[in-house]
């Protein structure tokens, strides 16, 4: 017979694992295992997001922009031969998204998208009242 010692710890961290397993998972599915890379720069005018996206094509990209926030997703698809022995398989499969909160209100009827060698350009330009104005001081 077996004797197991149990302690808080113990179970603190089986429900962590369990917890991590879930969450990577179960709710997240592939969204969870397709991740990608993201800049974003704060221009005067507007601002640049650049995201790599290696393989995704356009028809399978969608952009939302509401607010402040920015929503990227899409699919990356890749065939395998199911007959084929593969010694490895890296490469992500399945669905992303990715949703960034900007520090300011946006433009979002003026928002451009362009998809260039798995390079993802958004320029989002800034709501107006959120753009630098210059004043001239008038001396008497």
């Amino acid at each position: 017979m077996a004797f197991y010692l149990t302690t808080p710890y113990n179970r603190m961290m089986a429900h962590r694992r369990m917890f991590n397993r879930m969450m990577n998972d179960e709710w997240f599915g592939d969204a969870a295992r397709v991740a990608f890379p993201l800049d974003v720069r704060d221009n005067a005018e507007d601002y640049e997001v650049s995201a790599l996206l290696p393989g995704v094509s356009a028809d399978d990209l969608s952009i939302q922009v509401v607010g402040d926030t920015v929503t990227i997703q899409g699919e990356l698809k890749v065939e395998y031969d199911e007959q084929a022995t593969y010694l490895l398989r890296e490469r992500p499969v399945g669905r992303f998204m990715r949703t960034l909160r900007l520090p300011e209100p946006v433009d979002s009827a003026k928002v451009e998208a362009s998809l260039k060698d798995g390079v993802l350009t958004l320029r989002i330009p800034k709501a107006e009242e959120a753009r630098p104005k210059t004043i001239k001081v008038n001396v008497n």
